[in-house]
């Protein structure tokens, strides 16, 4: 099963760019993991189950020994240099397609066709709609036109891009009503963003607004779900809170994909089960669980029906993380369904089937690669 998993090109359907220089140890570790900078300096991200995959299995890539030293494999990695890195990583991933979120670029990233020629892939763009509103508030609209620019700016995005998602679990919560706010209530909502010096979006009106505009743009919402960094609120991550937007949405038929999920996932399962429209994936999960990343598979798939469950990396600045996605990823469920098939759940013609699906075909259905 892991060899006929290993044969299937992935689409990586939440992914951002990669960082374009070299990096000294501290850049790397930092960029290792969600946690901010400033930790104690005794304590490494080596020393976690996401150091340890890295160590197991990036260091071949790089033409090094599996599990060598952090130093060493940091001093290889330099002498290779980020463009070489970079390639190698992201051809290693194995993908046909890669979805690539935009509206994240704290620093100078790779752009999703710098990305698409590393990887030997198509690449898309899904736009984020905070962003996109924001952008639109610093250019001098009034709240009275706020909606009317945010609405025209989100279709005309729709000849490029396949998708676009919500941050509202980082700024207000995924507690989101289902109802359609009014054009008085979105109005009032921009006057409150056009007052602050540097517009931010977090008010629980707007994110609403921004998802119908995306439904009524006819493109899927990705939604992010629990984990993430420390400027996420856990607690108000949970998938759970957003069933009456979802209910909603699914009226609609406008497709709902629920990124990460952890440790929420099988609350997300749930969901994609009981509703037509909602999709499920363990994206950045997968590698900062490292060895356990069959764990959370097989968690995520006891109810998620198999057609709704897709394949993401959420890697971010590290190209590794696209290797170490789609590495621990397809071990994960192929042990996850060759184990099936000893136990007679299933025949290996339909987990080879199941797995095509969760590897590319689900994906490719619902944004119409």
């Amino acid at each position: 099963m892991l060899e006929w998993l290993e044969s299937l090109p992935l689409v990586d359907h939440h992914c951002h760019g990669v960082l374009d220089r070299d990096l000294d140890r501290g850049e790397f570790e930092e960029s290792l993991t969600e946690a901010e900078t400033g930790g104690p300096p005794e304590v490494s991200p080596f020393d976690s189950q996401i150091g340890f995959a890295l160590r197991r299995w990036c260091p071949p890539v790089l033409g090094l020994d599996a599990h060598a030293e952090p130093g060493d494999y940091l001093a290889r990695r330099a002498e290779l240099g980020a463009v070489e890195v970079n390639r190698r990583f992201l051809s290693a991933a194995g993908l046909e397609a890669l979805c690539v979120d935009t509206g994240y670029t704290p620093q100078a990233i790779l752009d999703p066709p710098a990305l698409g020629r590393l990887a030997g892939a198509s690449a898309h763009e899904i736009v984020r709609l905070e962003t996109v509103a924001e952008e639109v508030a610093g250019e001098g609209v009034t709240a009275a036109g706020f909606a009317g620019k945010v609405r025209a700016r989100i279709e005309a995005c729709v000849p490029s891009v396949v998708g676009a998602k919500s941050i509202a679990a980082y700024r207000a919560g995924l507690e989101l009503s289902g109802e359609r706010p009014s054009d008085a209530e979105v109005t009032a909502a921009a006057g409150r963003l056009l007052r602050q010096d540097r517009p931010r979006v977090c008010d629980e009106t707007l994110h609403r607004f921004l998802v119908w505009c995306a439904v009524d743009a006819g493109l899927p919402v990705q939604f992010h779900v629990g984990y993430g960094d420390v400027d996420a609120d856990l607690r108000r991550g949970d998938p759970l809170l957003l069933i009456d937007l979802l209910r909603a949405m699914a009226s609609t038929g406008a497709p709902a994909m629920l990124l990460h999920n952890y440790p929420f996932h099988r609350q997300a399962g749930y969901l994609a089960q009981v509703l037509p429209n909602v999709y499920v994936d363990a994206g950045l999960a997968t590698h900062n669980l490292g060895h356990r990343a069959q764990a959370l598979i097989t968690e995520l798939l006891e109810l998620a029906p198999f057609g709704k469950v897709l394949y993401s990396s959420d890697a971010f600045g590290l190209a590794e993380l696209y290797h170490l996605g789609a590495l621990l990823f397809r071990r994960a469920l192929a042990g996850m369904l060759a184990g099936g098939v000893d136990d007679g759940a299933w025949t290996a013609c339909d987990a080879r089937r199941v797995a095509v699906l969760v590897a590319s075909g689900n994906a490719r259905r619902v944004y119409g690669l």
